[in-house]
């Protein structure tokens, strides 16, 4: 009895689950960077924005929220934000040509659209982002 009970608790569970999922995708995601994921965004064409951030950056916390706001208004543009840490991934702040944390690098169907440093008008960032991703 108490299998049979937990099989139709567990049914229930991974339907929510699942819908989560899908409405945590559909809204948009903010990750940690890494080149595997980089990738496979690149790949699909996807709109990724590489968010250049320090912890200790005021003007990157600005930015933050303004990305957090745009995503939940925005859930249509699916867009993912990658976060390449500024002291710890000196690599990928080369790579993406970033002169300083604070710096926006947004991809999207593969290609760089726009390239920002300190942007913290969240005027700017949206129309930045609404006028390069297609879905917005």
């Amino acid at each position: 009895m108490f299998l049979t009970l937990r099989k139709t608790m567990l049914l229930p569970l991974l339907v929510l689950m699942a819908a989560f999922t899908q409405l945590a995708s559909a809204a948009g995601t903010t990750e940690s960077f890494t080149k595997e994921r980089f990738d496979v965004l690149q790949a699909q064409g996807a709109p990724v924005l590489i968010d250049v951030h320090a912890v200790w950056c005021p003007t990157c916390k600005r930015q933050g929220k303004i990305l957090s706001q745009f995503q939940q208004n925005h859930s249509q543009c699916n867009l993912t934000i990658l976060k390449v840490d500024f002291d710890d991934q000196k690599e990928w702040v080369t790579h993406f040509k970033a002169p300083r944390q604070s710096t926006l690098v947004l991809y999207n169907e593969g290609k760089r659209v726009w390239f920002s440093v300190a942007e913290t008008r969240a005027s700017a960032i949206n129309d930045a982002l609404t006028s390069n991703i297609k879905e917005c």
